[in-house]
């Protein structure tokens, strides 16, 4: 932790050796690391939690004396463990507010008892440890740090007569990779961090001087400088604060809160303390979060500013644009930000980074659909233009040239609205604006860049014969590396290529494509290719008749339709049309006779079209578009052919248009998952994970799974589980299982194929994405009692308890699942018990995320049916009933059916049943009673059925209104619900005031209907509360009469 902690954490002023950690997000995740280390090491490593520290750690504690419960011994000022050294001291010791730990054990406990004041605790304890590593194992090991080599290892081992000298370097080892684990994290999260520059600053502030003033209507009544003067970086901050990143401070009196004194710093926007009593300086301490621009920040301490904000929106946008236009910015301009962003970052950027109108950094704070240009016209335009009008003649006059300048930035809002909703796309890859490396002008260039230089001269100036032998000359250099591609590119190559494809000449079409599909690989090249306009005139050559220039043009396509605006250009153009088109060459075959499938150019004109398909599926809109186009029923025919290189892509394009409900139906439709099974068995790898992964997009249909069990694909992907060195195609085997272990049937294949065996084999040193699956597909087989027994005698239970400390959400709903299913069963439920899962499955349900609370929550409840002793167990998680019942205060539906559930096994222990009572959960479920949800009805009404049987809550809740309500569960048209319904109006019936209630909402009629039910316990629960009813009638009717 050391190295973390000193080079990467952000301490106050004081610094490392005397100040204190500030409030920062990158401090937050630093603790926030180390708290989840702490907290899961007690179940990873118990042998290691129970070694005692060489000097305790000690810091002042706000945790009160009350936190202190079973383990622990409390008197009046101190609290001590009973868990003790060998010398009989305690292993925690707290006389308020001193607190020592001298275990990990310990320290994992106390972060439990902390609860939201854990990130507090961790912060104190570190500011007050500053060389924890040396407490914990003493000074010699705190070399380690440093240097951690296998040598020094064994040297300890040979010197040390120490017989804990093992367990010392176990942990000295894991403190090492925390510590690399944290300084990683970190560097991640610097980042991702947005880091302001004086230029965006100031133009923010430029343009909300121009929306402020008095009015109701102005955004602000006033925004100013604290400082006139502004240094030659464009800050105006001290000099001794800009070495801390900040710019400039600011004045702003907004109009419904008091004036607010405001810090712009390279990490963001924050509030200080603003001006002091003499008012010649400024309180430069932060007092609050950190806000990603002025905007931003203001936005959410004022409310008028967000109204009338959003009154001015497009008015402020436009400014914006205006500001930003390519030009306005002067070689000054970026030498001034060069220059800032070098005070603030410490790491002073490329001079070519910084070459155009709109730089990075702006890109990078406010991402907008207006595409900005990549490339830098302004040396090589007109002498390329000339070249090319001088070569091409009248061809090139009747080409408007696509420049990236206003024209294309002042897009229709309208089509940006268009753009956002169609193209929502599934991909996952660079959509972000990636870096613009050029040469440097005074670089030592290599000398291929100098002769692909006067290539270019001879392709803008030359004749036919010499345009094509400088295509051939530049085909014998390596395409594929880097310098070459960004060579063609910066000497203005890559106009005179794209230009080239609007002549006559096929030769040069040809030549022009061949080198264009080569650097078309580079990200930037592919960028710079659509701020040109390449792609239009690629999608118009796919009309040619010559197949050599399809197939060239729907490969170049292919590589350049990697981001989201080159598949939106592709589609408006009608490229999607026209490529589905290259599917269907059998139709055009010069030779009728002869199935052109099998001839070699008409198979590799539809595997071009297939590629370029594949890489355009990744928008919703091009998937919908493929679709109309009939691409479907041509991929199905394809799919038949034994040609793999042609297989490959084809089933990428069914695999990521699976994703859509329509083209699930249509595989079904076209039998496609006949021939994705065959393929499992291939002996290509790649062509194995793309139909694993399409039969795992399809498989969520019953139809779907039902057809890969009848076709014979349980088999081949149940051994395809043996090979698990290629993790992508494991990744997408398992998913495939998961998705058809829904099906009972194919379970019990599954189970024949011992492939149950293998996925508990896969548990453990596996990626995340096939831990998800795994857990996932075992989860669907636990559902079965003969399928639990054999997880369990495969030692699956343990590495199953052991994911539950994870964070991955996915895998959390999975792996609760899972052992909630194995908690059925008593054997399988002690070892889970043994193994503490079920308190950490109780600690889930502080997750955020509302799928993992309710899978947890599901979980919970055979683990309570199951576990002996089991509200006693309950009991023993500190403050884990009131978490329960909190979660009632729950919007998710889901969450809410699932606490009701827990709540309903909770309850049967009485003791468990009068604590959350005290916790408030009979006012609690009575405001959930007006719900239309079945799920939500059933388990909410068996769990008042069972808070029922304590104290008064029958009355209580008739005060709190909630017998009304059930009554209309009974109009329900689930079975189980009326159960559930029936048996809580019982209960509720045995006070008289809920059954005059029920009577005036008609119970009676609706329950008497119920009482000639099939099922036994809902003719019971009907019968006893209409019994109920009339009884107190009765009662009233004598009572009456004497």
């Amino acid at each position: 932790m050391g190295l973390t902690l000193t080079k990467l954490a952000q301490w106050s002023a004081a610094g490392y050796d005397t100040g204190t950690l500030e409030i920062t997000p990158l401090n937050e995740a630093i603790l926030q690391e180390i708290i989840m280390f702490m907290e899961g090491f007690i179940y990873k490593y118990p042998k290691e939690a129970k070694y005692v520290f060489v000097e305790p750690l000690e810091w002042e504690t706000s945790l009160e004396l009350s936190a202190f419960e079973s383990g622990y011994v409390v008197s009046e000022t101190t609290a001590k463990s009973e868990e003790v050294d060998e010398n009989g001291e305690p292993l925690l010791f707290l006389s308020v507010p001193q607190i020592k730990i001298r275990s990990f054990g310990q320290l994992s406990h106390f972060l439990f008892m902390a609860k939201d004041e854990k990130l507090k605790e961790a912060q104190a304890c570190i500011e007050a440890n500053r060389d924890p590593v040396a407490k914990i194992l003493g000074s010699e090991y705190n070399t380690m740090q440093e240097d951690s080599t296998a040598f020094n290892i064994l040297d300890k081992i040979n010197e040390d007569d120490d017989p804990e000298i093992g367990i010392k370097i176990k942990l000295a080892m894991l403190l090492k990779q925390l510590d690399l684990h944290l300084l990683n994290h970190s560097l991640k999260h610097i980042s991702l961090e947005i880091r302001l520059n004086p230029v965006s600053v100031n133009k923010d502030i430029e343009l909300l001087k121009r929306f402020s003033g008095k009015g109701e209507q102005t955004v602000l009544e006033s925004i100013e400088y604290t400082s006139d003067y502004e240094f030659s970086n464009g800050c105006r901050a001290p000099p001794w604060r800009q070495i801390r990143g900040e710019m400039c401070y600011v004045l702003v009196k907004p109009h419904d809160i008091e004036a607010l004194c405001i810090t712009c710093s390279a990490e963001g926007v924050f509030l200080n303390g603003g001006k002091t009593d003499d008012e010649a300086d400024i309180d430069y301490e932060r007092k609050g979060e950190i806000y990603k621009d002025l905007v931003t920040f203001l936005t959410e301490k004022s409310a008028k500013f967000s109204e009338n904000m959003s009154k001015h929106a497009i008015d402020f946008k436009e400014q914006q644009k205006e500001m930003d236009q390519p030009g306005e910015t002067s070689k000054e301009e970026a030498d001034t930000l060069q220059k800032a962003i070098t005070d603030s970052d410490k790491k002073p950027l490329e001079k070519n980074q910084i070459n155009f109108g709109k730089n990075q950094m702006a890109k990078r704070l406010e991402p907008s659909l207006n595409w900005k240009a990549t490339v830098d016209f302004k040396d090589r335009k007109s002498s390329g233009k000339d070249g090319q009008e001088e070569k091409r003649g009248g061809k090139v006059e009747g080409r408007t040239s696509t420049s990236p300048g206003r024209p294309q930035l002042l897009r229709k809002s309208v089509e940006r609205i268009e753009e956002i909703v169609s193209d929502s796309s599934s991909e996952s890859e660079e959509d972000e604006e990636t870096p613009d490396h050029r040469q440097e002008a005074n670089a030592d260039l290599p000398s291929e860049y100098w002769q692909i230089q006067k290539l270019v001269k001879y392709l803008k100036g030359g004749n036919q014969t010499a345009t094509v032998i400088a295509l051939c000359s530049m085909r014998d250099f390596n395409l594929a590396q880097e310098t070459c591609q960004l060579a063609i590119r910066d000497v203005g190559g890559l106009e005179v290529l794209i230009n080239l494809l609007e002549t006559d000449e096929v030769k040069c079409k040809i030549g022009s494509l061949k080198i264009l599909k080569e650097i078309s690989h580079n990200p930037q090249i592919r960028r710079n290719i659509v701020d040109l306009g390449g792609l239009p005139i690629m999608v118009n050559i796919l009309d040619s008749p010559h197949k050599s220039l399809k197939c060239l043009a729907a490969e170049t396509i292919a590589n350049v339709a990697k981001f989201k605006r080159a598949r939106q250009v592709v589609r408006k153009h009608g490229g999607i049309t026209k490529l589905v088109s290259l599917l269907d060459c059998a139709h055009h075959s010069a030779e009728p006779a002869q199935s052109s499938l099998y001839d070699a150019r008409d198979v590799e004109v539809a595997r071009c079209g297939a590629l370029a398909l594949w890489s355009c599926s990744k928008s919703n809109a091009n998937k919908e578009a493929i679709r109309k186009a009939g691409g479907i029923p041509l991929l199905a025919r394809l799919l038949k052919t034994s040609h793999e290189d042609m297989l490959i892509p084809v089933v990428g394009t069914l695999q990521e248009c699976a994703s859509e409900e329509s083209y699930r139906a249509a595989i079904k439709a076209e039998r496609i998952i006949e021939n994705l099974v065959k393929n499992l068995s291939s002996e290509n790898e790649q062509l194995q994970e793309h139909c694993a992964m399409a039969i795992y997009q399809c498989a969520e249909d019953e139809e779907t799974r039902d057809l890969v069990r009848l076709h014979g694909g349980l088999k081949p992907l149940a051994s395809l589980l043996n090979n698990t060195d290629n993790k992508e195609r494991l990744a997408a085997v398992t998913g495939a299982i998961w998705k058809c272990s829904i099906s009972k049937e194919n379970v019990t294949k599954f189970r024949e194929y011992k492939a149950i065996e293998t996925l508990v084999g896969l548990l453990t040193d596996q990626p995340e994405e096939v831990l998800v699956n795994v857990v996932g597909a075992l989860g669907e087989c636990c559902q079965e009692y003969e399928n639990r027994v054999i997880i369990r005698k495969c030692g699956g239970i343990q590495p199953l308890v052991n994911l539950l400390v994870g964070i991955n959400q996915a895998l959390l709903v999975n792996v609760t699942k899972a052992v909630g299913a194995c908690a059925t069963e008593p054997e399988s439920m002690m070892i889970i018990d043994r193994l503490d899962g079920v308190r950490l499955l109780w600690s889930l349900l502080k997750n955020p995320h509302p799928d993992v609370k309710a899978s947890a929550a599901w979980a919970l409840c055979p683990c309570i049916q199951n576990a002996k002793d089991a509200g006693e167990m309950v009991r023993s998680f500190v403050g884990g009933l009131e978490l329960v019942v909190n979660l009632l205060k729950s919007d998710n539906k889901e969450v809410l059916a699932s606490v009701c559930a827990a709540i309903t096994n909770i309850a049967k222990d009485q003791e468990n049943l009068a604590v959350i009572t005290d916790h408030g959960v009979v006012p609690l479920l009575s405001k959930l009673a007006n719900t239309n949800n079945d799920k939500l009805r059933r388990h909410l009404a068996e769990a008042i059925s069972r808070c029922c049987m304590w104290g008064r809550n029958r009355v209580a809740f008739g005060e709190h209104k909630a017998v009304a309500p059930l009554v209309r569960y009974l109009k329900s048209n689930d079975t189980n619900v009326h159960r559930a319904t029936a048996q809580a109006l019982y209960q509720l019936s045995e006070d008289a005031d809920n059954c005059i209630t029920m009577h005036e909402n008609g119970a009676v009629k609706l329950l008497l209907a119920m009482v000639g039910s099939p099922d036994q316990e809902l003719q019971e629960a009907a019968a006893g509360c209409i019994s109920n009813i009339r009884r107190l009638a009765l009662a009233t009717e004598k009572a009456r009469y004497t």
